[in-house]
C-alpha cells in the first residue's frame, strides 16, 4: 500500500477480499468476550441505559471496575491518537490463542515508517499445544505528528501462518 495513492493508509484495507480457507484456519486468534466489550463500552462513556440496550441484559452497568479503555480491548489492531505536534507513547497488552499448529513458534515482524518506533515484548511466542494462550506487549512511540495519519503493521509468522495487525497513529 502506498501513502501517495491510498491516503487512508491502513484504513484503506476495509473488508477487502476474504480467503475463506485462511479465515477458517488463522493460526492465532485474539479472544475477546462479552465482559471485554462491556468494559470497552463503559470506557467510551456509554450510559447504563445504552449499555443495557446493547447487551439485552437489564443488569449490565458501568462502574469504576468496568471502566475500560480503548487500548485495553484485546483486539488485533493498535491505534494511537495524538494532537498536532504532540508526541505520545502507548503500551498495548494483547493475548493470542494458538489455533494453528500443535507446537509452533511465531516471530514478530514490525513494519512502520521512519519516525514511529514500535517494540514488541516478547518478540517470539512459542506454543506447545493448541488452545495455549500467550500475552505480549506492543509499545508504540509516536513522534510529534504534523501529518494526519501514519501507519504500519505487526505480523506474527511461524512460517506457515501470518497473522497481521495494523498499527496506526493519527491526529484528532
Amino acid at each position: 500500500m502506498k501513502g501517495e495513492i491510498n491516503t487512508d493508509l491502513e484504513f484503506a484495507y476495509g473488508s477487502g477480499q476474504l480467503d475463506p480457507v485462511k479465515a477458517a484456519n488463522p493460526g492465532l486468534v485474539y479472544d475477546a468476550n462479552e465482559t471485554d466489550y462491556i468494559n470497552f463500552l463503559c470506557g467510551e462513556g456509554y450510559s447504563n441505559k445504552k449499555l443495557q440496550l446493547i447487551t439485552g441484559d437489564t443488569n449490565s452497568s458501568c462502574s469504576a471496575d468496568t471502566n475500560g479503555t480503548v487500548w485495553a480491548l484485546n483486539y488485533p489492531s493498535f491505534a494511537v491518537s495524538t494532537k498536532y505536534k504532540v508526541s505520545v507513547t502507548r503500551n498495548f497488552t494483547r493475548t493470542v490463542t494458538n489455533v494453528g499448529t500443535l507446537a509452533s513458534t511465531y516471530k514478530a515482524n514490525v513494519t512502520v515508517p521512519a519516525g514511529i518506533s514500535v517494540e514488541v515484548k516478547p518478540s517470539v511466542l512459542s506454543f506447545k499445544s493448541l488452545g495455549q494462550k500467550k500475552t505480549f506487549s506492543v509499545i508504540v512511540m509516536v513522534p510529534a505528528l504534523d501529518t494526519g495519519i501514519i501507519s504500519g503493521s505487526l505480523v506474527w509468522s511461524d512460517g506457515v501462518y501470518q497473522v497481521r495487525s495494523p498499527i496506526v497513529a493519527y491526529l484528532y
